[in-house]
């Protein structure tokens, strides 16, 4: 039994494989194995063998982690070079899990030294951990190692979806990434399916050849968090273990101020109408949801220490294992009491219905293939990603900012207020509330 753990956030999925004698085999776990453990827990299962095909650019892996408090065996490439107690794995390298057998195959494309794990009952394949290689639908991107090793392991990814599509039409396919994970591109709700599926209805595995491969998958390629470039070496050298929980520290009031005399973000994650009715001058709304961590991670640098304001209601235990999941540990604390015990000096935000953009600048801040799908007329486009290097390229006000439904565009006109603009407003909803509430078409292309 092959159990999914689905992380909606980062739109990736590891495995817990049930190996039939209380023992269980965990495949790309991340930091965050509170829901792994529950579903072990719940099945009677203790994890014997954690595996990793690759070393992760959007997560700490749970490997050691499990390895410490499990006694898990870790298993990876060998070619990771990885600087803690592993079995180092090559092509073609198997691992008795008593019963079941998992062969390693090298998949190199997403990362030089990646390895896709093969799950034999006997001889028979009963499927493929597949990582970042095959994904449904599509594969994963190949340009986290730097724009001069994107092209090579492009082609490396063609031999490698090609090596995987070789196996029995009814194997299982279990890709780590999926949709809603930067580090591939389909949309689609679908987050496992089977080879034969695949080879018939995969773009990538019908593409006439190499160089129409190598075109189609870069052409895909949208903007990544910029943490994702340094966390494949902490996976590397193996995430610190975590003796206990992650928690916010209490602060009061006087101690946020001084925190923030001396360089510290506040990082505000109450929902969106509530931040825009008064949040503490200069902080940054990232709402409390399935992609904090990724937004987190993707507008503050690691080292920057940060203070949480958050509704009490709110889960605190949710922030402090978001950002642990992507080892953005400088958090200070949180403001005890919430925006209700902050006395110091304060902003508000305007929010704006559908039908009220007339007579302003707008500033659509979605991802390019979202604004390329369908856009209000004229409005300027720049991702939020990119808005903190860009913010000078905004318009003096009135402006305002949109996304989709509106925490992003919160997000964006909290970080321009940061920058000195004024004269700013959210819009409620999206481009298609837009289109509705005017009878107006949008655009579509790019800039």
């Amino acid at each position: 039994m092959v159990i999914p753990i689905v992380d909606e956030g980062l739109g990736n999925t590891s495995y817990l494989v049930d190996l039939g004698d209380g023992r269980a085999l965990a495949v790309d776990a991340g930091r965050d194995l509170r829901a792994l453990r529950a579903a072990a827990a719940s099945h009677g299962l203790t994890v014997a063998f954690a595996a990793d095909t690759h070393l992760h650019a959007d997560f700490l892996s749970g490997a050691l982690q499990l390895a410490a408090d499990d006694g898990a065996r870790v298993l990876a490439s060998a070619a990771g070079m990885r600087a803690f107690d592993h079995a180092a794995l090559a092509d073609g390298d198997e691992v008795d899990l008593g019963g079941l057998t998992l062969r390693a195959l090298a998949t190199p494309g997403h990362t030089g030294e990646h390895l896709a794990f093969v799950l034999l009952d006997g001889a028979a394949p009963l499927g493929v951990f597949s990582g970042g290689s095959l994904i449904v639908g599509s594969a994963a991107r190949t340009d986290l190692s730097g724009a001069e090793r994107t092209e090579a392991l492009a082609r490396a990814q063609y031999r490698s979806l090609r090596r995987l599509a070789e196996l029995p039409d009814e194997a299982a396919l279990w890709p780590t990434h999926g949709a809603g994970s930067f580090c591939s591109a389909p949309p689609g709700a679908e987050r496992t399916s089977t080879i034969g599926t695949e080879k018939a209805t995969n773009p990538l595995l019908r593409t006439a050849d190499e160089d129409a491969f190598v075109a189609a998958l870069l052409g895909g390629l949208g903007s990544f968090p910029p943490y994702f470039l340094h966390l494949p070496e902490a996976n590397r050298r193996g995430p610190a273990i975590m003796t206990g929980a992650p928690a916010l520290t209490p602060l009061d009031a006087e101690t946020v101020g001084g925190l923030r005399a001396g360089g510290a973000v506040v990082v505000d994650v109450r929902p969106a109408r509530a931040f825009a009715a008064a949040h503490i001058t200069g902080a940054i709304s990232i709402p409390l949801r399935a992609q904090f961590a990724s937004w987190l991670g993707w507008l503050l640098d690691p080292a920057t220490p940060y203070v949480i304001v958050r509704d009490p209601a709110q889960d605190a235990a949710e922030i402090a294992w978001q950002a642990a999941k992507i080892g953005y540990e400088a958090c200070a604390g949180e403001l005890t009491g919430g925006m209700s015990a902050w006395t110091g000096p304060a902003q508000s935000i305007g929010l704006v219905g559908a039908d009220r953009l007339d007579g302003t600048h707008v500033l659509d801040v979605r991802q390019d293939a979202e604004y390329a799908s369908g856009h209000v007329p004229g409005a300027l486009h720049i991702e939020l990603g990119a808005l903190p290097a860009r913010a000078g390229d905004v318009p003096g006000g009135p402006v305002t900012v949109m996304c989709g439904h509106g925490e992003r565009a919160m997000t964006a006109a909290s970080l321009l207020q940061r920058t000195g603009h004024r004269d700013l407003r959210v819009l409620e909803g999206g481009p298609d509330d837009w289109a509705e509430a005017t009878g107006r078409a949008l655009v579509d292309g790019a800039e």
